[in-house]
C-alpha cells in the first residue's frame, strides 16, 4: 500500500443512514485500493446522539472486514457542534489524504474518487461545489446571499456554494490542527490558507432518512461564525461610526455656541447648558467607543493566532551553481514570536 485515505464522518442522530452509508463506503474503499493502491479508514464521530447511531456504528465495525475498511469510532460526552466535530476528526485522522463527508449521504461518497485524482495531480485542497442544493427557496436564497456577503466583506476569497464536503492533503490537515481557534469556521479557514485548491461541481441528493440538524438558528450561528472569523469590517464600521458621531457632535456644539453668541433673541433658560452637556457627552462616549473598537480589532487579530506565512514551495539555488529549482520540501508554516508549535 502506498498510503491511507481517511474519511471523517460526523454523525448526530443518523441511525437510519449508517448502514447504507457504510455499504457505499466499503465499495468505495475497494475502488480506492484498486485505482490508487491505498487503504481506507473511517473516523466516525458520534456527536452525543440520543438514538441508536452509536450502536449502528459499532455493528458496522463488527461486520466489515478491517482489511477492506478500518473503522475508528469516537463518541463525545456532549454535542460539541458540527464544525468542532470535523476538527476533532482532523486531529484523529491518520491518512495521507483526509476527506470529510456528512452521514446523511446527500453528498455522494463516490465523488471522493475524483477528489483523489485531483489530489494526485498536486492539489492540496479539493472541495465539492453544489450545483443545485436540495433546499427550500428561502434557505437556498439565504445561503447564496451569505456566501456572497462574506466574500464581499472578507479579506479572503471563499468559494461560493461549497460546504464541508472536501479532501485535504496531510500537510494541510497538520496546518489546520496547529491553529488555535475555539470557534472554527473550517470551510473559510481552509480556503484562506491560499494553497493550491480546486472545486468540483456535483448534484446534491435529497436526504434518505431522518431530518436535517441544521435549522435556521444553527445556520444563523454558522453565518455569524463565518463573518466574525474572516473580517473585522463590522468592528471597524462601529469605530468609524463613533468618529463620525464625534465630528457631528463637535460641529453642533460650534453651531449652538455661534447661535448663542450672535442671536438677538434669548434662548430658553438652561437650553444651552443641556444641549452642550448632551452633545459633549455624546462626543466623549463616541470617541471612547471608537478607541476601544480599534484596540479590540488588534486584540481580535492577536487572539486569532494566525500564522505569519505559509510557504508552499521553497526555491533555492543549486549547490553546484546550477539553476534554481523547487526544493520539494513540505509546506512550511511560519509563526510570529517564539511560539512553541506542534
Amino acid at each position: 500500500m502506498t498510503g491511507t485515505v481517511s474519511i471523517i464522518v460526523p454523525a448526530l442522530n443518523e441511525e437510519g443512514n449508517i448502514e447504507p452509508l457504510f455499504q457505499r463506503l466499503t465499495a468505495l474503499a475497494k475502488r480506492i485500493r484498486e485505482e490508487f493502491d491505498m487503504s481506507t479508514e473511517v473516523v466516525a464521530n458520534d456527536n452525543c446522539s440520543v438514538d441508536k447511531t452509536l450502536e449502528e456504528l459499532k455493528q458496522q465495525a463488527l461486520q466489515i472486514d478491517p482489511r477492506v475498511l478500518t473503522i475508528r469510532i469516537f463518541r463525545f460526552s456532549r454535542n460539541i457542534g458540527f464544525q468542532k466535530s470535523i476538527l476533532v476528526g482532523y486531529h484523529k485522522a491518520r491518512g495521507h489524504a483526509v476527506a470529510q463527508i456528512d452521514a446523511d449521504m446527500q453528498d455522494p461518497p463516490e465523488l471522493l474518487l475524483e477528489f483523489l485524482r485531483k489530489w494526485k495531480e498536486g492539489y492540496h485542497i479539493v472541495y465539492g461545489v453544489r450545483r443545485r442544493p436540495e433546499e427550500d427557496l428561502p434557505t437556498r436564497t439565504a445561503r447564496m446571499a451569505f456566501y456572497r456577503l462574506i466574500n464581499h466583506l472578507s479579506d479572503d476569497v471563499l468559494p461560493h456554494d461549497a460546504g464541508d464536503f472536501r479532501l485535504l492533503d496531510r500537510q494541510v490537515v497538520d496546518v489546520v490542527c496547529a491553529l488555535h481557534d475555539n470557534d472554527p469556521y473550517l470551510r473559510g479557514t481552509i480556503a484562506s490558507l491560499g494553497l493550491k485548491q480546486i472545486g468540483i461541481t456535483y448534484e446534491r441528493s435529497s436526504r434518505a432518512h431522518g431530518r436535517s440538524k441544521f435549522g435556521l438558528s444553527q445556520l444563523f450561528k454558522l453565518a455569524i461564525d463565518g463573518i466574525t472569523n474572516h473580517t473585522t469590517i463590522p468592528l471597524r464600521l462601529s469605530s468609524y461610526l463613533g468618529l463620525i458621531l464625534v465630528a457631528a457632535a463637535s460641529v453642533l456644539v460650534c453651531v449652538y455656541l455661534f447661535a448663542w453668541i450672535t442671536s438677538d433673541r434669548p434662548m430658553p433658560l438652561g437650553f444651552m447648558t443641556l444641549a452642550l452637556l448632551q452633545l459633549g457627552t455624546m462626543a466623549t462616549v463616541s470617541f471612547l467607543f471608537a478607541i476601544q473598537g480599534f484596540y479590540v480589532q488588534r486584540i481580535y487579530n492577536q487572539v486569532k493566532d494566525k500564522p505569519l506565512a505559509i510557504i508552499e514551495h521553497s526555491i533555492q539555488q543549486g549547490t553546484d551553481g546550477g539553476a534554481a529549482a523547487i526544493s520539494g520540501q513540505p509546506i512550511e508554516v511560519l509563526w510570529t514570536g517564539n511560539h512553541d508549535r506542534p
